[in-house]
């Protein structure tokens, strides 16, 4: 069962383009990276050379005479005379290309010889990019893929274009929605929050119509994903990075939900961890949101990197590391309250990085003031508060009135409410998170 995805689409525009450079597609396990290629290349190629390194190590060989794309070539027939190149009609998919980052001094040869597509992709790629990256600079394109998002959850469950454009213009035009509207899209976001977005837990949801099954593939993806630390990770790094790792839920269902690494392990000190969050977050794995040192313009270079909260990438695989009373509660009476907030912290942060947005957050260390996120316009930074439940935004009405702050001119508050607007605080349902990217090219600040 194939689920339509956002990918697809771009994979078409760069078939397109008469000067399109080999393709790296990064993303971590089980995100749908495999899968969309072959969607597409079964539509789109008369030909189509897979090669994955893991499956097939004898592959590794292929660059025994050189980069040079007609070598390349010669080895792969080589070793299996079936496989066709036709020039302008065959795709040579490299998958798993974290296990020979090698070949990816290749692409410079493929994209000046031109008669071949190429796409290249791999798990745990982040972990390998500057490898890669040095490799290849200036001769490929990137695309990073997610787990699908709430939007590609929508076209699953059989809902188009038009209800996700519908639900756009209900933000632009401040219009609220109808109570049938807000049950049946807010019922929609709870399932996805719970499933998460791995394209496997989607369509068995899908085929089943039941959350039955969901919660095994997740502590699946679980352990795949602490296998991995134990591969690629180097060293005494390995157990610091899965300390880190399982100690994400945990520190999300405290109040002050800042990453404090003396909680990971007994005597556990920061220059000992300095690191292992960065690592988590090349390999996809999780988002860090990065406290700033004041809520001003520019973002970039306005935080401390040695402060910061952990989500995790996708808020399924959270919802899998709760402890067992958490998860009968959440999948029997879906109360996403029962990690103080955390869950909905995780699923908004999740939309905001989805639609390419960094992560951070602001508390002023001698008062109350806090903020979840912020995203920024042109010429505003805009606070972004997540409630878990009905409430005023006090912190961010402070942020935008007082004087301190004139970057800050506006804010945005996504909660179970409906759409509303009240001194210059926006009002979302939780489930409109995903347009916010969209909402602003046709906001007027």
């Amino acid at each position: 069962m194939y689920l339509k995805r956002k990918i697809d689409a771009f994979l078409s525009d760069w078939k397109s383009d008469p000067r399109r450079k080999p393709l790296i597609i990064k993303g971590s396990r089980q995100v749908g990276k495999t899968e969309s290629v072959l969607h597409f290349a079964k539509d789109n190629y008369e030909s189509v050379i897979e090669i994955n390194f893991v499956r097939d190590e004898k592959y590794k060989g292929i660059v025994s005479d050189g980069y040079e794309a007609s070598s390349i070539v010669k080895n792969i027939s080589l070793l299996d005379p079936s496989k066709k190149f036709i020039p302008g009609k065959t795709l040579i998919f490299f998958d798993e290309v974290t296990e020979f980052p090698e070949i990816a001094t290749s692409l410079k040869f493929f994209n000046i010889d031109g008669r071949f597509d190429v796409i290249c992709s791999g798990s745990m790629l982040g972990v390998n990019y500057k490898r890669i990256e040095s490799n290849s600079v200036g001769y490929k394109k990137d695309y990073e893929l997610f787990s699908m998002d709430f939007e590609e959850f929508l076209w699953a469950k059989g809902y188009d274009d038009g209800t996700v454009d519908g639900v756009l213009k209900h933000m632009t035009d401040l219009c609220p929605f109808s109570d049938l509207e807000m049950d049946t899209f807010h019922s929609l976001f709870l399932d996805f929050s719970i499933l998460g977005g791995m394209p496997a837990v989607v369509a068995e949801y899908i085929e089943k119509n039941s959350f039955e099954g969901s919660l095994d593939t997740q502590r699946q993806l679980i352990a795949d994903y602490k296998e991995d630390i134990r591969k690629y990770a180097s060293g005494i790094d390995q157990t610091r990075i899965i300390n880190v790792f399982n100690r994400i839920a945990p520190q999300l269902a405290r109040e002050n939900k800042k990453f404090q690494i003396s909680k990971v392990a007994p005597g556990a000190r920061f220059r000992d961890y300095r690191g292992c969050a960065e690592w988590l977050s090349d390999a996809g794995i999780v988002n860090i949101c990065y406290c700033m040192d004041f809520p001003e313009l520019p973002l970039g270079g306005n935080y401390d990197p040695d402060v910061f909260k952990l989500y995790l990438s996708d808020t399924g695989l959270l919802v899998s590391m709760l402890d067992e009373e958490s998860q009968e509660d959440l999948r029997a009476n879906k109360n996403l309250g029962v990690y103080k907030g955390a869950l909905f912290e995780n699923m908004i942060g999740e939309a905001l990085v989805k639609q390419g947005y960094g992560l951070f957050y602001y508390k002023r260390g001698d008062s109350t003031l806090e903020s979840d996120f912020f995203i920024r316009s042109a010429s505003s930074l805009i606070p972004v508060e997540v409630k878990s439940k009905t409430g005023k935004a006090k912190s961010m009405k402070t942020l935008i009135e007082s004087e301190r702050y004139p970057d800050i001119r506006y804010g945005f508050k996504l909660s179970k409410n409906n759409i509303g607007q009240e001194n210059n605080v926006y009002t979302f349902p939780y489930f409109c998170a995903f347009l916010l990217k969209r909402f602003m090219k046709s906001f007027k600040d």
